[in-house]
C-alpha cells in the first residue's frame, strides 16, 4: 500500500523574495490606509527595560497613538530601553500618567475605552473581548499582573487562551498578541 503524496503548494509566479525597505515602506503605507481605529497602550509597573523596549517597539509596529505609564514602570527614555525597542522609542508618544487610577482617568479623556489584559475570573477570550473602535489595552508588571486599582478602572478585561502547560506569557509577548488582536479584529471586519 502506497502512501498519497501531500498536495503541493502552486508555484509562483515570480520566485519568492523578501521585500527591499522600499518596498515593505508602501506595504506599511497600504495597511496604515486600512485602519482607522486609534489604539492606546497603559503599562502599570514593568520594570525590566528590555521587556519596556519590546512593548514599545511593537506599539510602534501596531500604531499606538499614546503610551500610559503607571506606577513603578520604566520610563522609554532609560539607557537600556534601546537596546530593544531599537530607537522606536522616539515613534511613540509617552507620559508617565501616576497611579493606575489616573492613568485610566487619562486614557478616557482621550476617547478611549480602557481593556485591561489579565487573567480574572470575568475575562473574555481575547477573540471575544470588545476590542472595536478606539481603544487602549492595559497591561501589568512581570510578577503580578494588572492591580486591582486597575483592574477596577478597566470597562472590561479579556485574557489570552493558552493550551500549553505554561501558566502565563512574558509581558512583552503578551502585548504584542494582543496588539496584533486589536489590529487584525479591524482588518478583518
Amino acid at each position: 500500500m502506497s502512501t498519497p503524496n501531500p498536495p503541493q503548494a502552486p508555484e509562483p509566479a515570480q520566485p519568492r523574495r523578501q521585500l527591499r525597505p522600499t518596498d515593505v515602506k508602501r506595504l506599511n503605507r497600504d495597511w496604515r490606509r486600512r485602519t482607522e481605529s486609534r489604539l492606546g497602550l497603559l503599562v502599570e509597573s514593568v520594570t525590566q527595560p528590555f521587556n519596556m523596549g519590546s512593548i514599545i517597539r511593537t506599539a510602534a509596529v501596531f500604531g499606538v497613538e499614546h503610551l500610559w505609564l503607571a506606577g513603578n514602570a520604566t520610563p522609554p527614555d532609560h539607557r537600556n530601553v534601546s537596546k530593544t525597542a531599537l530607537g522606536t522609542e522616539r515613534l511613540v508618544p509617552w507620559e508617565h500618567a501616576g497611579t493606575p487610577a489616573e492613568a485610566a482617568a487619562a486614557v478616557r479623556k482621550k476617547g478611549l475605552r480602557l481593556i485591561a489584559i489579565e487573567l480574572t475570573n470575568d475575562a473574555l477570550p481575547l477573540h471575544e473581548a470588545p476590542l472595536d473602535g478606539d481603544v487602549c489595552l492595559a497591561v501589568g508588571g512581570e510578577d503580578h499582573g494588572c492591580s486591582p486599582a486597575l483592574l477596577a478602572a478597566a470597562d472590561a478585561v479579556a485574557y489570552i487562551p493558552q493550551i500549553g502547560r505554561v501558566g502565563s506569557l512574558n509581558v512583552a509577548v503578551a502585548t504584542a498578541i494582543a496588539l496584533g488582536e486589536a489590529r487584525r479584529r479591524e482588518w478583518s471586519a
